[in-house]
């Protein structure tokens, strides 16, 4: 795994939760809806959408088990990589020993790590080629041979294993790649070397039937110990994960999940598959499950089926960065009920950008459908092919307009290198505003320089942000206001002017320029 990928991993892991200090996913918590936009003739398997009824008895699980436990294969791979030795992260160990330990990594062969001799010296760093070994699982569903998995089991792979139930632990058959997604953590593998008997596939069932409550079977080789059958219940649906702007929403349970369950199937009383086992908590005492684990719901999974087919997954994008609008205050925006998506942030150049949208704007349609929140909004966006042209209706000022926009397709690398640099930390100058948490200062041609700012665009520089205050996560050090519910300032004074105006328990709207371009943020005044 590169260094950027490492890094990635790492800033998910903490934003997620500060519970978490070990995943049995990777880096790919940025998961989304599958997407429409590209075809196949390839049909994913049948599903069942009836409602599950009967009782459980003594037998219950044990025939699912037996039933099941065919379909889920054992999956061993390698990789090579050319990398120096790292520093510690979380107090010890290499990156490479933290994801052997939570992705049932036995070792690498030819590390090639200089020791520390007890702290005699720092470790000098060696480009050398590293073959790591890894585990995880998966389920058949054709007969031909295609495997679900996830993508971080397969990430990187140059060379996939597979073991079927009830064969020898060490007869393995080869497998190749077929399409993988990062952004839902799945892949589809095949089988390029066949057994001499049928395989059996795995039946779908329906996850958006599935409730907080309701019985649920685990299978796979958690710490390469093989076919293991864990029993729980749904803990939650619908648990959002957000990374990288993107939201996906994701099963909890309480059935056990362990290092190398990864990509192995959450079953129903039918033993229908209704999630892809994916990632864990884990707190500071303990590598493996402590009851909270989470699945990608299948529906989400076939729906992508014909892309991962095709080796390609295609999505939308129209560029720009959205929040839920605050609970209290909506009503400032114009609107009637809190349904809508609100920019904070356009991406220069991006169809957003050449549609007219604004930060500070809010959007309440896309392409005739009612936009709810910013997940609804994510959803439309992505499950529409690139080139099409979709109309929206913005609410700006209280007003309402309608402007048209061409989809582009997501390139999740090249959205990554436009992140926001962030703005330089300026040193404090005397104006205050207790009631934000904010300190100001006036802006300099120095400044404006430095912070890459429009020529003669004029604003007020925070210089700090008060860690327990109401601006906290909203604003930083650095930021440009540039203009409070809608009034452009001059400078700090008239931004703290701006700021008083708004009645204490009511919401700032704030525009602000960040790194390269503006970014809309509402704050409530205490």
């Amino acid at each position: 795994m590169s260094t950027r990928k490492t890094t990635f991993f790492y800033g998910a892991l903490i934003a997620v939760s500060s519970l978490a200090v070990g995943m049995v996913i990777a880096s790919r918590l940025d998961l989304t809806p599958a997407s429409s936009a590209q075809s196949s003739s390839f049909t994913p398997p049948p599903q069942n959408s009836s409602p599950i009824t009967g009782s459980i008895y003594a037998q219950t699980f044990r025939n699912i088990a037996k039933a099941q436990q065919p379909v889920v294969v054992n999956i061993r791979t390698e990789s090579k990589q050319r990398g120096q030795d790292l520093s510690d992260f979380f107090g010890g160990g290499s990156p490479d020993d933290f994801f052997r330990r939570f992705f049932n990594q036995p070792g690498d062969r030819d590390r090639g790590d200089d020791q520390d001799n007890q702290g005699q010296g720092r470790r000098t760093p060696r480009r050398r080629e590293q073959t790591t070994v890894a585990a995880g699982t998966g389920f058949i569903i054709s007969k031909d041979g295609l495997i679900l998995t996830n993508n971080h089991v397969i990430d990187g792979a140059t060379k996939i294993e597979v073991s079927l139930f009830g064969e020898e632990d060490d007869h393995t058959y080869g497998a190749k790649l077929i399409g993988r997604d990062a952004l839902t953590d799945s892949a589809l593998i095949q089988l390029t070397e066949k057994p001499n008997h049928v395989l059996q596939e795995a039946k779908f069932g329906d996850s958006s039937q599935m409730a907080a409550g309701d019985w649920v079977v685990a299978i796979g080789n958690p710490f390469g110990q093989g076919w293991t059958v864990t029993v729980g219940v749904i803990s939650a649906v619908q648990r959002p994960f957000l990374s990288e702007g993107r939201t996906n929403e994701m099963i909890q349970t309480d059935a056990a999940i362990n290092p190398g369950n990864s990509g192995g199937p959450l079953l129903n009383l039918r033993g229908e598959v209704i999630g892809v086992n994916t990632m864990i908590f884990t707190n500071a005492r303990s590598e493996g499950n402590i009851g909270i684990g989470f699945a990608v719901p299948i529906n989400t999974v076939r729906d992508l089926l014909p892309q991962l087919h095709t080796g390609k997954v295609v999505r939308g994008r129209i560029g720009l960065q959205m929040v839920n609008l605050p609970r209290d205050g909506y009503q400032d925006f114009g609107l009637k009920s809190r349904s809508g998506a609100l920019v904070s942030s356009v991406a220069p150049g991006g169809a957003a950008d050449k549609a007219g949208i604004k930060p500070g704007d809010v959007i309440t349609e896309f392409n005739g459908r009612a936009v709810n929140n910013t997940t609804d909004l994510q959803k439309q966006v992505t499950a529409t092919k690139p080139g099409t042209s979709v109309s929206l209706k913005v609410i700006r000022n209280g007003k309402e307009q309608s402007v048209r926009a061409t989809v582009e397709e997501l390139d999740l690398e090249a959205e990554r290198g436009r992140q926001s640099k962030g703005g330089d930390q300026q040193p404090p100058e005397e104006q205050g505003q207790d009631s934000f948490g904010l300190t100001l200062s006036n802006l300099t041609p120095q400044l404006s320089r430095r912070l890459q700012l429009p020529s003669g665009q004029t604003g007020a520089v925070i210089t700090d942000v008060d860690p327990n205050g109401p601006s906290a996560g909203a604003l930083r050090q650095g930021d440009v206001i540039m203009s409070v519910n809608g009034a452009p300032v001059a400078n700090a004074a008239a931004a703290g002017r701006e700021l008083q105006k708004v009645q204490a328990g009511r919401i700032a709207r704030i525009l602000v320029w960040r790194g390269d371009g503006e970014v809309f943020v509402t704050v409530k005044k205490e």
